[in-house]
Formats: C-alpha cells, structure tokens, sequence
C-alpha cells in the first residue's frame, strides 16, 4: 500500500511536470524541438530522437493550430481603459470651466469693449453642420463606421443623454446670462449640441480622413464663440458644454457598441497606422497669465495689475515627422486691484468714494515654427516660435461716488478720471509644452509661453473745472508700456 502510494505520488509529480513542459513548448519554434527531445526522450522520441521522428511534423502542426493561449494579457495603463477614454477628455473641459469661472466676467468684458454690439444668429445653424454632414455622406454612399439604421441609434442615444445632462443642470444651477435675460445659462445647450454632433462625425467618419474631424469641430468651437460674441453665454459655460458634447456621444456609443456587441458594422482602421507620424494638429489652451511688470504703472495713480487669465486656440500643419508651421489665437486679460486706494474721508459726510477701473486686455493673432520631439511612446516635447499681432483692448479709470441724500436714498455717480487706448503691436511668443498621450490621437500638455510686446498707449487725462465739473478738460499723451508676460496652463490637443 505505502508503494503504491508513493508510485501514485511519482506518477504525479511527473505528470504534472509534463503537462508543464508540453506547455511551455507551446511556444517552441521548430528549431527547438532537439532541446524539446532532449528534456523528454522517453515521452515523445524514439531510439532516432525527436528530431528524425516521423511525428515531429504533425506535432508542429498541432502546435500552430492551436489556440489556446496560456500567456497573461498585457494590463491595461489607466488612459487605455473604457472609463479614461470615454471621460478624460470631457473632464479636461469641465476643469477649464471650473478654473475660467471666477474671470468670466472680465472675458465677457473684453468682448463688450471689442464687439459691444455683436449680434448674429449663425450659431443657431451651424451647430447642426456635422450632423447633416454625417447624414449626407451615408445617402452618398460613402461608407463610415456604421450602417444608418444604427447611425441613427446611436445619434438618438447621445442626443439623449445630452438633453438629459444640459437641462438638468440649467435647471439646477439657475445661472443668469450675461445678457440678463434668463437664469439657464449654465451649461451652453447650442454648445453641447454642437460638440455632440462634432464627436458623432468624428466617430463614423474621422477614421475616413481627418478633415472630417477637424470640419466637424471647428464648426462646435465657431457655435462656442458664437454663444460668447452674442452674449448668450459666459466663457464657463460653453467651455463645460463642449464637456457635455464629447461625453453625450462617447457614452451613446459605448452603450450602443454593448448591446450589438461590436464595435461597429464595418470595419473602422484608421486612415494611417500612427497619426503622429506628421502630428499635425488643434489645441485648446487654458492658462494663468502673468505679466512681467506692472501694466498699469504708467497710470499714476497708485493701482496694480493682477494675475489674469489667458485662454485660446491653436494649430499647426506638419510638412515632417518633427517640423511644422502653427498659428495661434489667444485672449488674455489682467485685472487692476484698487483696494490699496479705495478711499473714505469723514469730512465727505454721506460721500464715499472709490477708483473703479476696467481690465487690461489683449488679443493676440500669431504664427510660426512648431517642433515636436518625441520622447517616448507616450510622451511628446513640443516647442514654437511665434510672431504676429497685440490687439490692445482701450479703457477707462473711473472716480465712482455714492451719496445717500436727505432722504436715504443711495446716489450713485462715475466720474471719467482716464482713458487709455492701445496701438496694435509687433509680439512674439516663445514657448514649451510636455504631452501626454490619452490615446492615439488626443493628448494633455502642460505648457510655459513667454510674451513679449510693448505697444504704445494712448493716455487721456480728464481734468474737471471745480467751478463747472460737467465741462472736463481732456488732455492726451503717448507712452510705450511694456505688456510681456508669461502663462503657464493646460492644454486639450488633437491630432490628425
């Protein structure tokens, strides 16, 4: 009994070992098999050895045809997993809304002191372009990722969860517009709609050609700018409403992909293998300004700019694998602290009074050189050199007074102290960005850009007869002011 246990015990153990190296051998090319002989003679060769035996061929066989596969996946990293890829990106604009919240009103600002009176309704169409174009290239025959019949579906299904996400929000948050209308302005609902339908061309047809994807989004980011111009919505707001687009679409998808159990009716390879063989492409970036010396010295008056905000877009065409031409569009805009000089006089009585200024603002149109480096598979350095134009954004320092009179009433009155109007001016930008690759096509940079520019100020000085002070006496200067400064931020980049 104690043998045949011991035997049974062997028996085991040798199997076992077998079994193991009959599995290992699964991965044996051909010119392994005399050290497979070798290891088990007494199991698979005969007196001629394993490699003149007539069964090697058909045991070469077997082995090729088999498909069983006993290796351990690959682990996916976090950016390759459904949750980052459907969530990352959108959770990139809803931080850029967050961050731009508390400045939206000096943004909404500069446009009032740009286009203060810019009114045009083309935002209500063209957020609807990549939709029908989606719809115009599937009835012309040429062929996306999926049939129409589940084209639609999946549409129906983000525009959903579109409608879903936007209203309950407007009707939660209750943010009023800028234009004072109503109190729904939060999320942008023409935004959301035309970045969903920017991600749903981008889904059937951007592996097609990249033209579609880059048509298709610039047509949500025109929509945006069209909600800002108009004075429909803050910068906050369209900014989470190109979140709500991209994530509406994504989640359609991925829930549609699910229930056919596919990704999708005809197979979608990419127009090129690695779209960073020339990385051309789009970017949004959202950053804090801050500038090199007091913008506001010249004023004389004792007030100091503040940190700002620098927002904006950009792009490059790639003619090589590392060397491009970009072009860039940005707005910054830097607040004037006067809290050092707010002033309150006893012998004023029922007067108080307070300097009232509004932001420095500029708008820059650039373009230039873009070098990008790779530094591995999913790191990227990239570097421009710009040059271009500083569109000065003019202004006003302001004297307000408030008065309460003999019956309780608050009287509220501005004097115009200074006004100040910048010359367009020579700027270049130098600047650096790491990326990280989300996926194959879309990356999040951190990015450090330096901005030089001294334009010339025209300064207008009100002087006020104290025996007629609504007769003012203006008198003008010219002063160079230096408006370098330097950003660091974030940036959402695409690439095609």
């Amino acid at each position: 009994m104690f043998i045949k246990r011991i035997l049974l015990l062997t028996a085991l153990i040798i199997g076992n070992s077998v079994f193991g190296q009959f599995e290992n051998s699964l991965a044996f090319e051909k010119s392994d098999t005399v050290l497979f002989n070798f290891q088990r003679p007494s199991l698979l060769a005969n007196k001629n050895g394993f490699a003149t035996n007539e069964y090697t061929e058909q045991f070469i066989s077997l082995k090729q045809k088999d498909t069983t596969d006993f290796t351990t996946p690959d682990k996916k990293s976090f950016f390759e997993t459904d949750a980052a890829q459907i969530g990352f990106v959108p959770l990139v604009f809803f931080g850029a809304s967050a961050a731009t919240w508390g400045s939206r009103k000096e943004i909404r600002e500069l446009r009032n002191r740009y286009i203060p009176t810019f009114e045009n309704k083309y935002d209500d169409y063209i957020q609807y372009a990549p939709a029908a174009a989606v719809y115009t290239l599937k009835l012309a025959g040429v062929k996306g990722r999926n049939n129409i019949g589940r084209t639609t579906i999946s549409y129906a299904t983000s525009a959903a969860i579109m409608a879903i996400l936007v209203n309950s929000i407007k009707h939660t948050a209750k943010v009023e517009r800028p234009d004072n209308s109503t109190n729904n302005s939060f999320p942008s609902g023409h935004t959301s709609n035309a970045f969903m339908n920017a991600a749903f061309l981008d889904k059937e047809y951007g592996f097609v050609n990249p033209a579609y994807s880059i048509a298709g989004y610039s047509a949500g980011t025109f929509t945006a700018l069209g909600r800002n111009l108009n004075n429909r919505h803050w910068i906050s707001d369209v900014l989470a409403g190109m979140g709500i687009g991209i994530l509406s679409t994504e989640l359609g998808y991925f829930i549609v992909d699910r229930f056919y159990k596919n990704d999708g009716d005809h197979e979608h390879v990419p127009y090129k293998k690695d779209p960073l063989s020339k990385p051309s492409f789009l970017s949004l970036k959202v950053g804090s300004a801050n500038s090199i010396s007091n913008l506001v010295d010249n004023f004389g008056i004792g007030v100091k700019s503040k940190a700002g905000l620098e927002i904006g877009l950009e792009g490059a065409y790639y003619f090589s694998h590392n060397w491009g031409i970009g072009a860039e569009f940005s707005v910054a805009s830097f607040p004037i602290s006067t809290e050092d000089i707010f002033q309150y006089d006893d012998d004023l009585g029922s007067f108080n009074a307070s300097i009232v200024t509004q932001s420095m603002g500029v708008m820059n149109v650039m373009l230039g050189p873009n070098y990008t480096a790779f530094l591995s598979d999913h790191w990227l350095l990239q570097a421009k050199l710009n040059a271009g134009v500083a569109i000065g954004a003019s202004g006003k320092v302001s004297l307000a007074l408030t008065e309460v009179d003999e019956d309780d009433n608050v009287v509220e009155n501005e004097l115009e102290l200074l006004s100040y109007k910048p010359k367009n001016a020579f700027k270049t930008t130098a600047g650096i960005a790491i990326t990280r690759m989300v996926t194959k096509r879309i990356g999040l940079s951190g990015y450090f850009d330096y901005t030089y520019s001294k334009p010339d100020f025209i300064y207008t000085e009100i002087m006020y007869d104290d025996s007629d002070p609504d007769d003012p006496n203006p008198s003008s200067s010219i002063e160079t002011n230096d408006f370098s400064y330097w950003a660091i931020g974030a940036k959402v980049i695409a690439f095609f």
